[in-house]
C-alpha cells in the first residue's frame, strides 16, 4: 500500500515502515524451485532409516567390528544424526517460503522485518559447499578412485543398498546450491529494510 502523504511500503504481511521509494518486488518463486525443495525433503528419510539399525548394533551388512561404544550412545549419536538431517532439510525450505525472506510474526522484536539476502544465501551456500564434499568423498569411496576405500560388505546387495542410500544423501550438495542460486536471482536487487 502506498499512500501519498507518505510513502508507506507493505510487503506481503509486513508493514516495513516510512521511505521515500519503494523497494523492486520479490519475484515469485519458480516451480522447478519448490519441486527441488520437496524433493531434499524426500531424500532425508531413507538415509535415516538406513542409520537407525545401526544404533542398534546392526551392522546393514557391512563387515565391521561392532561399535565400542555403549548403546546409548550409540542410539543417540544416530537419532542426532537423523534429526540433523531432517532440520536442515527443512532449513532448505526457506529457500523458497516466505519465511525465508520476512521474519515471521510469531518472532518478538524482528516480526515482520525483511531478512537481508545474504544472511540466507551465505550459509545455505556453505551448507551446499559441505554437502558437495560429502558427495565426493562418498563417490571416491564408492568407486574405489584415488585410493579412497567403502567399507566391505558381507555381499554386493547390501554395498548396492548402501551406496543408494548415501547417494541419496550426497545428492543434497548440488540441490542446495541450486535452490541458493535460485533464491539469489529472485531477491537479486531488493534492498533490506531498515
Amino acid at each position: 500500500m502506498i499512500t501519498t502523504s507518505e510513502t508507506t511500503i507493505t510487503t506481503g504481511t509486513a508493514t516495513t515502515g516510512t521511505a521515500t521509494a519503494t523497494a523492486p518486488p520479490v519475484r515469485p518463486v519458480p516451480l522447478r524451485a519448490e519441486r527441488v525443495a520437496r524433493l531434499l525433503s524426500l531424500l532425508a528419510p531413507p538415509v535415516c532409516l538406513w542409520r537407525l539399525p545401526i544404533g542398534f548394533d546392526c551392522s546393514m551388512g557391512a563387515d565391521v567390528a561392532p561399535m565400542s561404544w555403549s548403546r546409548w550412545a550409540d542410539v543417540s549419536h544416530v537419532v542426532t544424526l537423523s534429526l540433523l538431517s531432517e532440520a536442515c532439510a527443512l532449513l532448505c525450505h526457506g529457500l523458497v517460503r516466505p519465511w525465508g525472506e520476512v521474519v515471521p510474526r510469531w518472532v518478538p522484536g524482528l516480526r515482520g522485518r525483511r531478512i537481508p539476502p545474504y544472511a540466507v544465501i551465505m550459509p545455505a551456500t556453505l551448507l551446499g559447499l559441505l554437502f558437495t564434499a560429502l558427495l565426493v568423498d562418498r563417490t571416491l569411496c564408492t568407486f574405489h578412485l584415488a585410493g579412497f576405500s567403502d567399507v566391505p560388505y558381507a555381499n554386493g546387495w547390501w554395498r548396492l543398498l548402501a551406496a543408494l542410500t548415501s547417494g541419496l544423501m550426497a545428492l543434497w550438495g548440488p540441490l542446495i546450491l541450486a535452490l541458493t542460486y535460485a533464491h539469489h536471482r529472485r531477491r537479486r536487487g531488493t534492498a533490506p529494510s531498515a
